[in-house]
């Protein structure tokens, strides 16, 4: 009799996980129940298989409501129905128009109308929902001679008195009030629980029309769903035959492409993967994603595509990917087996700026009645959680900042907080908002509606209300469409070389940079400043210790640097035996046969399926089938479990000794799930390699390009840095060479009117754009006769030099502008000032000291450009030792004075420690550690120059200075305000660094893993 029933899923209103609404309609005997969450059908699917799984029948329905206000329930009678509800609320979605006050004429659908909103004729399928508390009023009222429409109606919202306050704090986060503010037509009625069906059936057992009315509906609804068939466009031609046979065509010309005409082993592989692809209906969906390709290719767009699709040779002959994957011994089994039931994924990444026309060509080209974007659930997270719920509590901003920003053992103990607390903790996990998934496309065979409502959010395409996960379990199958400003800096870098230097680069032609000499010159030495994937200060030292120099020895570090590599121990052992080949012994021949690249230790995805193939007897299937249950995408126990006793037991069919295997499963399990997949290492090597290139052979535009691309791992300041140290002369803004983003011309660099933080950007652009339009600007007067601008913004561009070539000072030019604009009026500006004379004014010389325009910089840009921040200490002091020469002074005790670049939280068992980068006065980089006991007497005191106490350790050639002391030198007071002692070290505190923060538990310690280094017994 439950026909009206909200899970969480009805956002900021239910207050039931999905899960606990069916286990408590099984525990009171529930034959059958509707979910009907507010205006979404998130959760069907689930509720469907669940309730399958309870021996409940399940009702598929949606309850409308427009401005909070309940107008009807549509139950659907069979998926037609479904599919007529979707449409309907896209439509109102997409439209941003509220629902009317009476239901459409659907076809497949009842509708149950609450008594506050019953329409004066009710058609065949309509229905008046009556509550159990309603009845008496069928007594006397009006209402009694329409029993014979009525049905029970018994809403479920929430389960306990908690929860229904729970549902009333919910409901003043929505309405964005305070709890007492709230009005009773704000929240449900406290009758709305799950209660025996025989006690709901008591109420109306003197309207027998009711129940029987409700027992029709119940048996007429019979929503079917097909969770096995594929529902994503199943053909890019017309039927399975003529996709076969274009793959065929284009896989043998890319063949041929890629290998020329007589690569046997390459022709094998082709055929036996055209053979699973077709066994498993999988055509369309490679033509599809080819099809993409080739209109990014025709747009001149460069892409990357990654993921375990590189493990196809197919996708490589397409030009999908451009990883070989018999270079690099890939499973295919890996991507794609006849055991794996769901369709490949394909990760394919585009430049940031590019990705919008990628994605306009696939909406328009399938359609957008079959495309939209997955959605994703955004759950209450500790800090929201905190804000909204004490919000609702009525705690001022100052308590509610620190509540979420500290644990729960620092809030304050009084009950209002305490409260919170309550209230906060029992939300979380608890779904906030729908979202977009941010790169998963569904292309489907039938109109997407048929599956799910669409809502059209700010960025202007349609998504789906269901995740990821949901999609792939009723058989829709995402396109991974990304973006990354790596790409960007790739594209544009090529961009400017052939704008500034007249060179055409054809950089996708992976062949010119691919262990090319110089760029595995600079990998072995760490020298990967903007560099895709190899900037962080932790994959910098990675590759100095492995002194990497080649492509495979990249590919590796690439997925060593992973945390579940890292946390099992491998990645230091892989290192280890790197550096040290002749200290180790393969523990059994098949890991020196299989895994000899990586000395016997398993660092890919794929390393568990050949372990299981190869030492363990099992099929390659099977073994990513294990790979699968390892990281967690099987999401069941017990398919793990059955996995486990599978490896084992064939492992003993082979003979092996138990303690081996179990060393050896050991290993799998505690990596399996966080490290890369190879082809996506090899993916990832390949970008790295072209944008090495790119620094490499021409440093200057590469840097201009990263800093247009808005960085990568380090703030703005640091790949300013860089481009100086490569030859770049670097300006500030110019209101004659520079535009939005920053400009080049030859070696001069001119940095961009977006680095200038309290410009607007509609100014900059509208600069900029007149100067293409009229000409350089004359003068200070000519510029403000020409844009439309204020005395605040004026400033700014004086301040960072943005008028120098007047050559006035900037105390000239300020009383110009002020001059100028005291009496300017707007509607005056014309040619006027054009044609008159400009006035010439007397002006007093006003001192200067060098430094003032140091401290402008870094009041407006955040960093200096004209001088270097140690230019702008008190100390001549410039270190005893410079980071070129730290490898020479291992194990002795160093002072240095440099320049914090970024820090990193490390959790370790003794408590947080920190990885620190720095510059040192010739601007070169190196690195530090601070353990607790350390940091405990001297913390890091923010961004800025520091003079360091250390000893440094070489650790295979890569040396770090382990920080006993250290302290934060000042800056000299800042010459603009001499007189006043409160703004003398102000701009000091602009300085910024990079702190990243880790959230996980600490890693053991070499002792606590213990991998073998000798052969194990048998």
């Amino acid at each position: 009799m439950y026909l009206n029933c909200h899970s969480f899923h009805s956002l900021r209103y239910g207050t039931i996980p999905l899960e606990d609404l069916i286990s408590k309609a099984a525990a009171l005997d529930v034959k059958a129940m509707a979910l009907t969450d507010i205006n979404t059908v998130t959760d069907i699917y689930d509720f469907i298989k669940q309730c399958q799984k309870a021996g409940i029948k399940p009702i598929v329905g949606i309850e409308f409501r427009s401005q909070h206000e309940l107008r009807y329930i549509g139950l659907a009678k069979n998926a037609a129905g479904l599919a007529e509800m979707n449409r309907f609320l896209t439509h109102h979605n997409f439209e941003n128009t509220p629902l009317p006050l009476s239901a459409p004429d659907f076809e497949n659908v009842f509708v149950v109308y609450p008594l506050e909103n019953v329409p004066a004729v009710l058609k065949g399928h309509e229905f008046i929902g009556l509550r159990p508390e309603q009845t008496p009023m069928l007594i006397l009222s009006d209402w009694k001679t329409k029993t014979d429409k009525m049905v029970v109606l018994q809403p479920v919202t929430f389960r306990t008195k908690t929860e229904y306050k729970l549902h009333k704090i919910l409901r003043a986060v929505d309405l964005n009030v305070i709890l007492s503010r709230l009005s009773a037509t704000d929240y449900c009625r406290q009758t709305e629980v799950m209660v025996d069906p025989g006690r709901v059936l008591k109420c109306y057992e003197g309207y027998p029309q009711i129940i029987s009315n409700t027992e029709m509906i119940i048996e007429q609804c019979n929503f079917e769903f097909d969770f096995k068939t594929p529902k994503n466009k199943k053909y890019y031609t017309n039927n399975k035959k003529d996709d076969l046979q274009l793959l065929t065509t284009l896989a043998q010309q890319g063949l041929e492409w890629r290998y020329g005409k007589n690569n046997a082993e390459a022709k094998l592989r082709m055929f036996r993967e055209l053979k699973v692809i077709d066994q498993l209906e999988f055509s369309g969906y490679f033509l599809i994603t080819w099809d993409i390709i080739r209109f990014s290719n025709s747009q001149g767009f460069l892409h990357i595509g990654r993921g375990s699709g590189a493990n196809s040779i197919i996708a490589y002959c397409l030009g999908i990917t451009d990883i070989c994957p018999l270079e690099l011994d890939l499973y295919f089994e890996r991507f794609l087996n006849l055991n794996r039931k769901s369709p490949p994924d394909f990760d394919i990444d585009w430049s940031w700026k590019e990705r919008d026309v990628i994605l306009e060509y696939i909406f328009s080209r399938y359609g957008y009645e079959h495309v939209a974007f997955c959605g994703t659930n955004v759950e209450f997270k500790y800090r929201s959680i905190f804000r909204e719920v004490g919000k609702v509590f009525g705690l001022p901003k100052e308590e509610l900042d620190a509540l979420a920003k500290n644990p729960m053992t620092l809030h304050p103990t009084n009950e209002v907080v305490r409260e919170v607390q309550h209230y906060g903790m029992m939300l979380e996990k608890y779904p906030n908002q729908r979202s977009m998934h941010s790169c998963g496309i569904l292309i489907s065979e039938e109109p997407i509606t048929n599956y799910s409502v669409l809502e059209m959010p700010p960025k202007g395409f349609p998504i789906v209300l269901f995740d990821m996960h949901t999609a792939e379990d009723i058989g829709l199958e995402k396109f991974d469409i990304l973006s990354q400003r790596g790409i960007g800096h790739i594209d544009d870098s090529v961009k400017l070389i052939e704008k500034n230097r007249g060179i055409r680069l054809n950089i996708r032609d992976t062949t010119i940079s691919k262990d090319e000499a110089s760029c595995n010159s600079f990998l072995s030495m760490g020298k990967t400043i903007g560099c895709f994937y190899i900037e962080s200060p932790a994959m910098r030292g990675l590759l100095r210790r492995l002194k990497c120099d080649n492509y495979k020895t990249l590919v590796a570090a690439s997925s060593i640097i992973r945390p579940g590599v890292a946390q099992s121990g491998m990645m230091k052992e892989y290192i280890f035996r790197h550096n040290h080949p002749d200290r180790f012994e393969y523990f059994h021949p098949v890991f020196e046969e299989q895994l000899g690249e990586t000395y016997g230790i398993m660092v890919y995805q794929e390393d568990v399926i050949k372990i299981a193939l190869h030492y363990g007897g099992l099929p390659a299937a099977d073994g990513d089938i294990l790979r699968r249950a390892m990281s967690g995408k099987g999401r069941s126990k017990a398919a793990l479990q059955k996995v486990k006793d599978n490896f084992f037991a064939s492992c003993a069919a082979q003979g092996h000794p138990l303690a081996l295997s179990q060393e050896i499963y050991r290993q799998i399990e505690s990596f399996a799930g966080y490290s890369f997949c190879k082809a996506h290492s090899a993916s990832y090597a390949v970008e790295t390699y072209q944008s090495l290139y790119l620094k490499v052979h021409y440093p200057i535009e590469f840097m201009v390009a990263v800093i247009n691309n808005q960085g990568g791992f380090y703030r703005t300041e640091v790949y300013v840095h860089e481009a100086k140290m490569s030859g770049a002369a670097v300006h500030n803004p110019c209101v004659n060479k520079s535009e939005l983003e920053t400009t080049l011309y030859g070696s001069d660099v001119y940095l961009g009117f977006m680095h200038l933080q309290s410009l607007e950007s509609k100014t900059a652009v509208l600069i900029q754009q007149e100067r293409e339009k009229n000409g350089l600007y004359k003068s200070l007067e000519d510029f403000i006769n020409r844009i439309p601008i204020g005395i605040e913004a004026i400033q700014i561009l004086i301040f960072i030099g943005a008028f120098r070539f007047t050559g006035k000072t900037k105390n000239q030019l300020l009383v110009i502008a002020r001059l100028i604009l005291v009496n300017f009026k707007p509607e005056n500006r014309a040619p006027m000032l054009l044609h008159e004379p400009v006035k010439e004014f007397v002006l007093p010389q006003l001192e200067r000291s060098a430094f003032e325009d140091a401290f402008d910089e870094i009041e407006l840009l955040g960093f200096p450009v004209s001088c270097s921040p140690f230019d702008l200490l008190q100390t001549p002091f410039r270190g005893s030792v410079m980071a070129k020469d730290l490898l020479d002074h291992h194990k002795k005790q160093v002072r240095m004075l440099a320049y914090l670049i970024s820090r990193k939280h490390v959790p370790t068992k003794m408590g947080a420690m920190y990885f620190g980068t720095w510059i040192d006065a010739e601007g070169q980089l190196f690195d530090t550690a601070h353990f607790t006991d350390s940091l405990a007497l001297y913390p890091f005191q923010g961004g800025g120059c520091y003079l360091l106490l250390g000893s440094v350790e070489v650790d295979y050639h890569f040396p770090t200075i382990t920080v006993t002391k250290m302290a934060k030198m000042p800056f000299i007071p800042d010459p603009r305000y001499e007189q006043e002692n409160d703004w003398k070290y102000r701009a000091q505190q602009r300085i910024r660094e990079d702190v990243s923060m880790t959230h996980r538990a600490p890693y053991p310690q070499e002792h606590e893993i213990n991998i073998p280094r000798l052969k194990m017994s048998n």
